[in-house]
């Protein structure tokens, strides 16, 4: 069972301090959020770094952390909302195959968060059941990998994680995906994009 990142309670506000005005109150709360979600997947990917053939495709920030984009599914109201008050950020270009809109805040200090929504409420994709079950909150978390074939066959080899999609398929602006549910210290789980850019390809 896909489990939320974290509890929707203490995301909920979160999200809604991304629609102020104040723009020092949601650079707050984007920080808050993208810290939650990158944090997670710095604890599932801790035995991944172990191993170098894994770690060498990983993509390092500045300070040695992974480098991540947290994804927050919102209700399309909400996110109309959000776009309007961080200045109508350009719409990312996803394939129409896939039940999503979405677009991308950056923030200071590498916060960046993937704001994500269904373009059919109710219906059978992977966002509008996630809002269906969980509601608005962190329903994914993005590492950035530079083969995204290769990160996925190793990630199955060593530890059993078996991938969404029989085969990388392509994301938002022509980068490269895959996902893995991936099982959480606490006994939850996670979803984990692997996301290969398309510059590579």
């Amino acid at each position: 069972m896909r489990t939320p990142v974290v509890d929707a309670g203490q995301i909920a506000p979160l999200i809604r301090s991304l629609c102020l005005d104040d723009a020092v109150k949601r650079a707050q709360a984007a920080t808050e959020i993208f810290t939650r979600g990158s944090q997670m997947a710095r604890e599932v990917a801790r035995d991944w770094l172990a191993d170098p053939r894994i770690a060498n495709l990983l993509v390092q920030g500045p300070v040695g952390s992974l480098e991540t984009t947290v994804g927050v599914a919102v209700e399309p109201d909400t996110f109309e909302r959000l776009r309007s008050a961080n200045g109508s950020p350009r719409l990312a270009d996803v394939p129409p195959d896939q039940d999503a809109r979405e677009f991308e805040l950056e923030f200071a200090r590498g916060v960046r968060l993937d704001i994500l929504t269904t373009r059919l409420p109710g219906g059978e994709g992977a966002i509008a059941r996630y809002l269906l079950k969980f509601g608005e909150g962190i329903q994914q978390v993005e590492i950035n990998v530079t083969d995204v074939d290769r990160a996925t066959e190793l990630l199955h080899a060593k530890f059993g994680l078996k991938p969404v999609y029989p085969v990388t398929r392509a994301g938002a602006d022509g980068r490269r995906v895959n996902f893995l549910l991936v099982p959480r210290p606490d006994g939850g789980k996670i979803l984990i994009e692997l996301v290969e850019s398309a510059s590579k390809s």
